[in-house]
């Protein structure tokens, strides 16, 4: 039996290593009055964490979106305080590329930017509809399952379900770190460790 993969297998994203100069980190809507109601949500802004950390380390540039912050609050102050730099965009819009503002934010990012990584909540509803506006952009899209959530463990899973049939690449948060990083005994990775043991 040959294990030589065809062309079309190849040619999917998922066959394909994340290259930190081609990304871009979204963080959507993790913030104050919606946390608490979702389902796994220490995981979720764990793994938030450490995403945001890294791409300040990889000088990965990200966009973080709240909805609607004067009725559901600001982004959580754990993950703020690791985006100070970040474009940000508030929407009334479930769904980024709705937003009057959101693209444009995306194209002034540095450099060639084919790739968005994704995290936040909720997942069937604006994580979702962001994948699929991103997918119809034509960009590559990686979502951490364990670094987006929904009030329920059900909804969550339909989200990512219908992700990934729309074409995303469904990850997770360490898939995508050690994806990024490459090797141990980098800089990075050194940077990282001790983030990594907690």
């Amino acid at each position: 039996m040959s294990l030589t993969l065809s062309a079309e297998n190849t040619s999917h994203p998922a066959a394909h290593l994340l290259e930190s100069s081609r990304c871009a980190l979204l963080v959507i809507d993790i913030q104050e009055k919606l946390l608490p109601a979702i389902h796994q949500k220490d995981a979720l802004l764990h793994n938030a964490q450490l995403l945001t950390r890294l791409a300040g380390i990889l000088h990965i540039p990200t966009i973080v979106s709240t909805q609607y912050a004067k009725g559901l609050g600001g982004t959580v102050a754990e993950v703020a305080a690791l985006t100070t730099t970040a474009a940000t965009c508030d929407k009334t819009s479930f769904g980024c590329f709705a937003s009057d503002t959101f693209p444009a934010l995306l194209k002034a990012l540095p450099g060639q930017r084919n790739t968005l990584l994704l995290c936040g909540m909720e997942s069937h509803i604006c994580v979702m509809q962001t994948a699929l506006g991103a997918l119809h952009e034509g960009y590559i899209v990686h979502v951490a399952a364990d670094a987006v959530g929904s009030r329920s463990a059900a909804n969550w899973q339909i989200g990512l379900d219908r992700m990934r049939d729309a074409g995303a690449v469904i990850s997770s948060t360490e898939m995508m770190m050690y994806e990024l990083m490459r090797a141990s005994g980098t800089e990075p990775f050194k940077a990282m460790l001790p983030h990594l043991k907690a």
